[in-house]
């Protein structure tokens, strides 16, 4: 019966640390990593997805990018009144590079890949619309807290409420 000889030798692309690297403590990247950042990319169709990063189911977070310029709505652009219960745009400006800021706030309502929509419009040309779609990865409760990116704040949380949580005692 022959058996299977195993290699001693170490595989190729393993991590190494010189003799002095307990003494530095520090980690050096070449410039900014872009996971730590809200993403905004243009579609095909000229509209945008913006992708936010890791969430936390039931908790509301404000949530600030900024997309480039779109000249086709013209200097004057505000959201459009479309009603959404979870993502609600709180300001719209123009920045002085020419890209359009925009704030919002989001609601994590349920867990999953979740992606919600806004409109933003010219005040000037009326037909002029741009479609904005915010992509979130939400987590459930007990998976912890996640690493927020930049452009990301949690404002509050949203509590369900728990009847067998409750101090109510019921009279017997």
């Amino acid at each position: 019966m022959a058996t299977a000889k195993k290699s001693s030798t170490a595989k190729a692309g393993g991590v190494r640390f010189s003799e002095d690297s307990v003494a530095h403590s520090h980690v050096h990247f070449d410039g900014k990593l872009h996971d730590s950042v809200v993403m905004v990319t243009q579609e095909a169709d000229g509209n945008f997805l913006v992708k936010v990063g890791f969430l936390k189911i039931q908790h509301k977070y404000e949530i600030v990018f900024t997309l480039p310029e779109v000249p086709a709505l013209g200097p004057d652009v505000c959201p459009a009144p479309v009603p959404n219960p979870h993502l609600c745009v709180t300001d719209v400006r123009r920045t002085l590079e020419g890209g359009i800021r925009v704030t919002c706030e989001y609601m994590a309502h349920q867990e999953g890949v979740l992606q919600e929509e806004m409109m933003l419009v010219s005040e000037s040309k009326e037909d002029a619309c741009l479609r904005v779609r915010v992509q979130a990865r939400v987590m459930e409760h007990h998976h912890g807290t996640p690493m927020l990116l930049e452009g990301v704040r949690c404002v509050g949380v949203e509590l369900e409420y728990d009847s067998e949580q409750s101090d109510w005692q019921g009279f017997d």
